[in-house]
């Protein structure tokens, strides 16, 4: 560890030279030598790294987004290139370039963020030398060592042996203390922040190995922090817990405020978002708020079930989303709205409903009861046909009485007009 953080020694000076201007700022008002000063410090320079990273950690979701995106093609590619793997990487290649995805961006923030903490751990490790380092020297790096946080000198670490805590004006048991805690914390943070990405912020349908992944790495990186966390000093510690909540803090905002298409977060978003819409028709909206309506418009009949469902309960409300994100009353604009059978106003088709699969006895019966109307239909026929035939001609006088009409058929003959027969067999 100290080999890494000496590549970094370039920025240690900008890093201790923040962290003394903190540390006059907390040391009037906690007093110079405290571990409230120091550890502030810490802290401050934390969050101070943090906010010059947002535009990173933007940059961040959406290169996630776009991997997310990408995942069923991506499947595609190594079915369709399972067995030759250079082919496959080339397609994979393709795909980035035609898209503008980059795999690496999801990892700018840890990667810029990596100087900074080992050139912590570097200044730490002077101090708890008692090595001048950076603009910590002489009478700072003297209240530096004094510096105990919960009992804890602020470069102590938990494999420290007895004799350099006892250095550092310190008991081993209190050190290991203070330091498996915040090991704990920092795993448990990590584990948190790992899940709530999973649970909440995953499109939930599309399966791919992407979520193995993911699933993965929410177990293995607390590990990892347990283990090399006991090799840490106390005010890496807390940079780290530091910027662990942090993290999830921000994801829980993102989360919240611009959720993954097709994930449980998204559905209470949308949910949120059509419950105030309704109440307040015609209301302000944020410009993220309208990003997200416009790009469920555009969608058409793309749009996954959650972002029907709320299209159509905002067209049940008398309302209708546009094309530029606006909600507006449908009377008085062209509604973008799908019905209730998933039909959407782009020319989509509604959903061809299925029949109802019917059993067998139920066959049997309907078609009897087709039988027997077109019986009943047959005899009704009949019976209106003979009284018109008898009213129609009048006997002549003197007519034999069992005499009839010589068009009634002969008995053992079919009824109606009969065919001639072939002169063959005449």
């Amino acid at each position: 560890m100290d080999t890494i953080a000496s590549l970094f020694s370039f920025i240690t000076t900008p890093v201790s030279w923040i962290i003394v201007q903190f540390h006059k700022l907390y040391g009037a008002i906690f007093g110079p030598d405290t571990g409230w000063a120091w550890g502030l410090s810490i802290v401050s320079l934390v969050i101070l790294i943090r906010i010059c990273l947002i535009p990173l950690f933007v940059k961040q979701i959406k290169a996630t987004r776009g991997m997310q995106t990408l995942q069923p093609e991506m499947k595609k590619i190594q079915e369709r290139y399972k067995n030759d793997k250079q082919r496959q990487s080339e397609e994979m290649m393709k795909l980035y370039k035609e898209t503008g995805t980059n795999p690496l961006s999801s990892c700018l923030p840890i990667l810029a963020q990596s100087p900074f903490f080992f050139a912590l751990y570097h200044v730490l490790n002077g101090i708890a030398s008692n090595k001048p380092i950076g603009e910590i020297d002489g009478a700072l790096l003297a209240s530096a060592q004094k510096a105990h946080i919960f009992g804890a000198p602020l470069a102590a670490k938990f494999m420290d042996s007895a004799e350099k805590v006892a250095s550092l004006d310190a008991t081993l048991l209190n050190v290991r203390i203070v330091t498996a805690v915040m090991i704990i914390m920092m795993s448990l943070s990590q584990f948190f922040t790992q899940r709530q990405l999973m649970t909440k912020n995953v499109d939930m349908t599309v399966k791919t190995p992407f979520m193995q992944q993911q699933k993965m790495l929410m177990y293995v990186f607390p590990v990892i922090f347990a283990v090399f966390g006991i090799n840490f000093p106390v005010g890496v510690l807390v940079y780290w817990l530091t910027t662990n909540v942090w993290t999830m803090g921000q994801q829980m905002y993102v989360i919240r405020q611009n959720p993954t298409p097709g994930s449980k977060a998204q559905a209470a978003y949308l949910e949120r978002l059509q419950a105030r819409l309704t109440r307040n028709p015609g209301g302000k909206m944020r410009k993220s708020e309208r990003n997200i309506v416009k790009a469920i418009v555009a969608k058409g009949r793309d749009r996954n079930d959650t972002e029907r469902k709320f299209i159509n309960g905002l067209s049940k409300a008398g309302l209708a989303a546009q094309t530029d994100g606006v909600v507006a009353k449908s009377d008085t604009a062209v509604a973008v709205a799908d019905d209730d059978s998933g039909a959407s106003a782009g020319g989509g088709t509604p959903k061809r409903q299925q029949p109802k699969r019917q059993s067998k006895s139920q066959r049997q019966a309907q078609a009897a009861a087709k039988e027997d109307e077109a019986a009943s239909k047959t005899s009704l026929t009949k019976s209106g046909d003979e009284p018109k035939d008898s009213t129609s001609q009048a006997k002549p006088a003197g007519a034999k009485p069992n005499s009839g009409n010589r068009s009634k058929a002969k008995s053992g003959q079919r009824k109606g007009q009969q065919r001639p027969k072939h002169p063959s067999k005449k």
